[in-house]
């Protein structure tokens, strides 16, 4: 095979040019366009926050209702 960037004959099952460094082929997938794929998003802060609120309310009947 040929490469069609600058001309030197590569493998035929080559996926780049050993000379150049283009590739042979188009990627079969296209990468994503927006943002990084790395980034985590973040996650909402609202169910450990109902999880915290419900705790003090317990506790707070707890005390309330003479559990000592």
């Amino acid at each position: 095979m040929i490469c069609k960037h600058c001309g030197t004959e590569i493998a035929d099952k080559a996926l780049i040019c050993y000379r150049c460094g283009q590739p042979t082929a188009q990627p079969r997938i296209k990468p994503p366009t927006e943002g990084s794929i790395f980034v985590k998003r973040r996650r909402s802060k609202l169910p450990w926050l109902l999880a915290l609120l419900v705790l003090v309310a317990l506790v707070l009947f707890w005390f309330v209702r003479g559990g000592f």
